[in-house]
């Protein structure tokens, strides 16, 4: 009986390890019948591992511009690199982000295009009124002498051309009035003479003797009552040669002078000078010749107006500025020397720092006098200098190939030295936008002429480009 139940569990046990190889041996045949190669599997899964960290660009949470193909650390702060696959952006460009159109109302992104005009620019300046110095006359003494009366004797009094204004005793005066009575006695008697080179000779000492009085001061009318009278007057009076204002008083009663000495100083003042001060980033926007609008304290709300006739080609090193000389008519006599003024030019900015005015191209201009301008060449009629065209002062036409290429001030990011605008790229599935560094020009109000890095028709952004910018460094 114990015999049967031993043989029993030695064939049970049998019957288990043949099962169990039997099933082992039919999942080996099944592997190799059935599966792929296992060397196939661990290439194609080292293939798919290669080509994902091809993809994949490992940076820093905390310091974006750290871009490094491998995971390790960040070599500023050392935390942990994480991957950043380019497909999340869709573009191979660094400066270029895709945003979609659910994002860009998030952002609340705004685009310019890019375009070509004239864009109008104010330049303020402060000054004050002065004397016109084409217009400024001095009385001297022509012959020497003694001052016995002064009609004048305190300044700022108004005089009109031709009024009294000093009276000189001088013996060389008494010597010539003497010697011209004499010379017409002499032609008196030689009428009836039958000798005409004596008489012709008699004729010419008058005259040199009328010419001599003349440079010593006399008019005609003087002179004429000296040859009427047939008296030398001990005194001659000295008349006012313009009309004008008495700015200073150099003479007192019974100075002696000697020739030469100035004895008053007149100045006309229907027109007068205004002198600003322009900065010198402001001189590109100031021609000879524009239009300047003031104002002063003593008529508020008041425009006065004026011509630039004079700028001056040397900067004021202590100030950095430039004087900018104003003429301005002054009939009334409303402007008086020494008042404060604040000026306004506005001009129209065209490309390569010109001037745009229509009213000046193709003109031709005095270099002395802007009043004057013709429609020809030719010379000025003041000064007799030669006309220059309005194009060499720097003005030009209104055509459209003279404007400038500008963008809004908020399109632009100042970064030191370099300035970037965002644009937004044409043709492209999704909206895509692209940081570009552009070269500037001046900044005319609210815009920016362009010099290089954009062209006329693209759009940049002018709001939300900071926004744009952060989101394409994270």
């Amino acid at each position: 009986m114990k015999f049967s139940k031993k043989n029993l569990f030695k064939g049970q046990l049998r019957t288990i390890l043949i099962v169990f190889f039997a099933f082992v041996i039919g999942i080996i045949f099944s592997r190799i019948f059935f599966s792929p190669s296992p060397v196939d599997d661990y290439g194609k899964e080292q293939s798919d591992v290669n080509q994902q960290e091809k993809q994949t660009v490992w940076t820093c949470s905390m310091h974006p511009q750290i871009k490094l193909p491998k995971p390790g650390k960040c070599p500023i702060c050392s935390m942990d690199l994480i991957p950043l696959k380019n497909s999340e952006t869709g573009n191979d460009n660094d400066r270029e982000i895709t945003i979609s159109d659910y994002s860009a109302k998030l952002l609340e992104l705004e685009t310019t295009e890019v375009i070509r005009k004239f864009v109008n620019t104010a330049v303020r300046m402060v000054g004050k009124i002065d004397y016109d110095e084409t217009k400024v006359s001095y009385i001297s003494a022509w012959v020497p002498g003694r001052l016995d009366r002064l009609y004048v004797n305190y300044t700022g009094i108004p005089v009109k051309k031709g009024d009294h204004m000093a009276d000189i005793y001088s013996p060389d005066l008494l010597t010539a009035q003497e010697e011209l009575i004499q010379a017409l006695k002499t032609v008196k008697e030689l009428n009836a003479s039958e000798s005409q080179i004596i008489l012709q000779t008699a004729k010419s000492t008058v005259e040199a003797v009328r010419e001599k009085l003349r440079l010593f001061g006399l008019n005609p009318d003087q002179i004429k009552q000296i040859e009427q009278q047939k008296k030398t007057r001990d005194h001659i009076t000295i008349n006012a040669p313009i009309s004008g204002i008495v700015i200073h008083k150099n003479g007192q009663e019974g100075m002696y002078v000697k020739t030469g000495t100035r004895i008053y100083t007149i100045a006309d003042i229907s027109t007068v000078w205004v002198e600003l001060d322009a900065y010198e980033s402001d001189l590109q926007w100031i021609r000879y010749g524009s239009k300047v609008e003031f104002t002063t304290e003593t008529y508020p709300g008041k425009i006065f107006k004026g011509t630039i006739s004079f700028i001056d080609p040397i900067i004021n090193p202590n100030t950095r500025t430039a004087n900018v000389r104003v003429i301005v008519p002054n009939e009334s006599l409303a402007l008086k020397p020494g008042m404060f003024v604040r000026a306004l030019v506005r001009s129209k900015v065209a490309d390569n720092g010109q001037i745009m005015n229509k009213e000046l191209a193709g003109k031709w201009i005095s270099p002395m006098h802007p009043e004057i301008i013709k429609d020809e060449p030719g010379i000025c009629d003041v000064c007799g200098m030669p006309l220059v065209s309005a194009e060499s002062l720097g003005y030009v036409n209104g055509k459209e190939q003279n404007a400038p290429l500008v963008i809004p001030v908020s399109a632009t990011m100042r970064t030191g030295k370099r300035a970037v605008v965002y644009v937004e790229l044409p043709d492209r599935k999704k909206t895509v936008y692209e940081g570009r560094e552009i070269v500037l020009g001046a900044r005319v109000g609210d815009y920016y002429i362009v010099r290089n890095g954009l062209t006329e028709g693209e759009r940049v952004v002018t709001r939300g480009a900071f926004k744009l910018d952060a989101e394409l460094q994270i």
